[in-house]
């Protein structure tokens, strides 16, 4: 794997987590997902 597609994949990890980490604890209900979802979903639209 490629520098540039760990950092650009790193990237979307820490923006993915930050986004979903402001949305109150309804708004995650709401999508499905609980705060110990954060990181797998994170991770999982990294390599997406």
């Amino acid at each position: 794997m490629s520098i540039a597609r760990t950092l650009a994949e790193w990237r979307r990890y820490r923006e993915t987590s930050i986004e979903l980490s402001r949305l109150t604890n309804r708004e995650l209900a709401d999508i499905g997902f609980t705060r110990g979802d954060i990181p797998f979903v994170a991770r999982k639209a990294a390599r997406a």
